[in-house]
């Protein structure tokens, strides 16, 4: 990318945005941005980085900038109309992703669950050993100049990914999720097989998934998994309380043995991923172990706290899917220990597609506690509420700002907090409680 441009981000605090907007800057050019004036977890990440945050006011714009507009906005946006008059250039955010990808040997991550942690996993991993410039979903960027490899985030939602045509791609599975844009699981995989067909030199899929299994692409797909079958094999996986170790293979080729001190299964294939672009671009296998049992994760994924005798994770589960990943990681750090879930469910939408599933997936917990909705009561066609999915979850209760006290009963115990609203709320109020 030419040096020395000039960008304005309309909704500069977004997650992606702000990632975005930290790589532009590490890559020498000039940014600024606006936003509401709300204060977030990604704002202070740009201050640091000495990225100006405005107000939203269309006479912040300049000659010869070039103004990258966030997702949420639509032409009619006062900046974006005043930029359109002044001539300036406009470009979407997966647009101006493109044009970094474009510089760079480029890895895609896509998939309906795991694509943060697999981007984090594989920024971390790749960034300690060669030089890379990456951009993950939880708000997190960074560009490094003369960078050999670019890592990124490729969100299928409204189908962004399609912006994109990097060198590889890694998908972690394909299920049916944003029911308020995808028909059906037919159009979620005609989507990713449209992104597929962009991808310029091999696609890494995880081998069990029965849509990824009938891709119909131009590239090398690579599967990667425990079965014989899969190119990529963890083999000999030893999960303890300390994480995990297996011994990775590709095809009869013995890779090494690795170990991750992440948990669940899940964490053990978005590792083995890792280690199949690794070996494909001829990385340092021997670098790439130490840095894999260095990693500790990426915000808002199992991510904990100590509060007094209690252990407090909080997770962006919001989809059976990951519920059930999330639940498995937990079992395994702590097998002897009672595990209650506070879980607030996201969207009516997602919540009535998948009521059953969300109801068997929370009933592996011990005990289980339901938040309201958090959605647009507008998006309620069907009349679905959190009472419907109490009914299917054993022993469940409500919870809410004014209920929290029923926490208090659990000692020596993990809650584990799920959600891709405003959950955190709710576990500052635990914590308030606690103390």
């Amino acid at each position: 990318m030419d040096k020395q441009k000039s960008y304005y981000f309309v909704g500069i605090k977004g997650t992606g945005m702000a990632s975005l907007a930290r790589i532009l800057h590490d890559l020498g050019n000039q940014v600024a941005g606006s936003d509401i004036p709300k204060e977030t977890f990604t704002q202070g990440p740009l201050e640091k980085a000495g990225i100006p945050i405005y107000d939203f006011d269309p006479a912040n714009l300049q000659e010869g900038m070039i103004v990258v507009k966030g997702n949420a906005f639509s032409d009619d946006q006062p900046e974006i109309v005043r930029a359109k008059e002044m001539g300036l250039t406009v470009q979407t955010y997966p647009e101006t992703v493109e044009q970094v990808i474009e510089q760079h040997t480029s890895i895609g991550i896509a998939g309906a669950h795991g694509k943060t942690s697999t981007t984090g996993l594989l920024s971390h991993v790749l960034s300690n050993v060669e030089p890379t410039s990456y951009l993950i979903g939880d708000g997190v960027g960074h560009g490094e100049p003369d960078s050999r490899f670019f890592v990124f985030e490729a969100d299928e939602y409204r189908d962004h990914f399609l912006a994109y045509h990097p060198d590889y791609a890694i998908m972690t599975n394909i299920d049916f999720d944003h029911p308020d844009y995808f028909k059906d699981i037919n159009d979620v995989k005609d989507s990713f097989e449209t992104y597929g067909r962009q991808v310029k030199k091999g696609i890494f899929v995880w081998g069990d998934d029965p849509n990824l299994r009938q891709l119909d692409v131009d590239v090398p797909v690579y599967y990667y998994g425990t079965n014989p079958q899969d190119d990529f094999r963890a083999e000999n996986i030893q999960r303890t309380p300390a994480g995990s170790t297996y011994d990775a293979y590709y095809r009869d080729q013995k890779l090494g043995t690795f170990t991750i001190h992440l948990y669940g299964e899940h964490s053990v294939l978005n590792s083995l991923a890792v280690i199949a672009v690794a070996y494909m671009e001829h990385v340092d296998l021997v670098a790439i172990q130490k840095e894999l049992a260095n990693f500790t994760g990426v915000k808002r994924r199992f991510s904990e706290s100590k509060l007094g005798d209690m252990t407090v994770i909080d997770d962006y589960a919001h989809h059976p899917s990951e519920i059930k990943a999330t639940i498995d990681a937990a079992r395994q750090k702590y097998p002897d220990k009672e595990l209650v879930v506070v879980f607030q469910p996201h969207t009516y939408s997602r919540l009535q597609a998948y009521l059953i599933e969300f109801g068997q997936t929370l009933s592996k917990a011990d005990k289980t506690y339901v938040t309201p909705i958090f959605g647009s009561i507008r998006e309620n066609a069907g009349h679905v509420s959190s009472a419907d999915l109490e009914k299917l979850i054993p022993d469940s209760e409500d919870i809410d700002m004014d209920s929290m006290d029923k926490l208090l009963q659990f000692h020596n115990a993990v809650v584990v907090f799920m959600g891709a609203g405003d959950i955190e709320k709710y576990e500052d109020r635990y914590a308030e409680l606690l103390k």
